[in-house]
């Protein structure tokens, strides 16, 4: 059964902005299923502004240090 976008819903989103990135933290759960926890980056474009999906890889300090209570209030919600 192929990925269906409209069975996948988020129970949690909330983000933080750093100069030229924003990670966001969400709970998601497919078509009723367990709550998972996922974890993005977006860069932002330095000519149009617009954020761009980008590989999450590695945190500096300051941002696990933001990213943490953030991913607290999301294992409430799972």
């Amino acid at each position: 059964m192929p990925y269906d976008k409209t069975l996948d819903k988020a129970v949690f989103n909330e983000s933080v902005e750093f100069e030229t990135t924003k990670i966001t933290v969400s709970v998601m759960t497919y078509n009723e299923g367990t709550p998972k926890l996922q974890l993005s980056r977006e860069n932002r474009d330095q000519n149009s502004g617009e954020y761009r999906f980008s590989k999450l890889g590695r945190l500096f300090k300051e941002e696990a240090e933001a990213v943490l209570p953030l991913m607290q209030k999301a294992l409430e919600k799972m």
